[in-house]
């Protein structure tokens, strides 16, 4: 009866070992899982898409803007309500390309970004908030003039395919951008757009007359 309780007693304790086995891998499981799913919110975070609402002063006649920033592709989209000067703007960073849609013109105006001045991707939601709060008192935004080249653009392909997907259809010019005196020389018909109070561009040319 003695080598009995022992042999029931022997595998007791070798059946607990077991659970406490079972128990240990399960835990380094859910640790494994929670580890990949954290690991799959940083990926997620660090490539998806944010967005910049915004609403321009009482005393502005620029309308309400919506930025939506795709990291993963390089893009910002930059959408201005205002009526019949409404407009839409891509500034793709992977080709160095930019594009403005006026509604009011059906047309589409390509340019390069000037990155010296444009900026970059990460900091545009920063820089346009701490813009905001010193609209009043900060530096005046940075401006930008271009002249509209009178020659109509026809293969949009090489301008990537967010511009092209945006200006298919529209009567597409390219600009080039001027300084100086070489600018006031054309700045008697401009199409004027100022994104979040960061800068201001003028495209000038015969295709934005009135």
């Amino acid at each position: 009866p003695a080598q009995s309780s022992s042999n029931g007693f022997k595998l007791l304790q070798s059946g607990l070992n077991c659970f406490n086995l079972v128990q240990i891998g399960f835990i380094h499981l859910e640790r494994k899982i929670v580890f990949i799913g954290l690991l799959g919110f940083l990926w997620g975070s660090s490539s998806a898409d944010s967005n910049i609402n915004v609403s321009n002063d009482n005393d502005t006649d620029d309308g309400g803007q919506r930025v939506s920033i795709n990291n993963q592709h390089n893009v910002a989209n930059i959408d201005n309500d205002n009526g019949w000067n409404s407009w839409n703007s891509i500034w793709d960073y992977n080709t160095g390309f930019a594009a403005t849609r006026i509604f009011a013109k059906k047309t589409c105006i390509v340019h390069r970004l000037n990155r010296k001045v444009v900026p970059a991707l990460q900091d545009l939601e920063k820089m346009s908030k701490e813009r905001k709060a010193n609209v009043h008192t900060g530096l005046s935004p940075q401006s930008l003039h271009y002249k509209i080249e009178p020659e109509e653009t026809k293969d949009l392909t090489q301008f990537g395919s967010p511009i092209e997907n945006m200006c298919k259809g529209l009567r597409t010019y390219q600009a080039q951008e001027v300084q100086g005196q070489s600018f006031y020389f054309h700045s008697g018909s401009c199409f004027r757009i100022n994104v979040l109070w960061l800068m201001g561009i003028s495209l000038c040319g015969d295709v934005t007359a009135s």
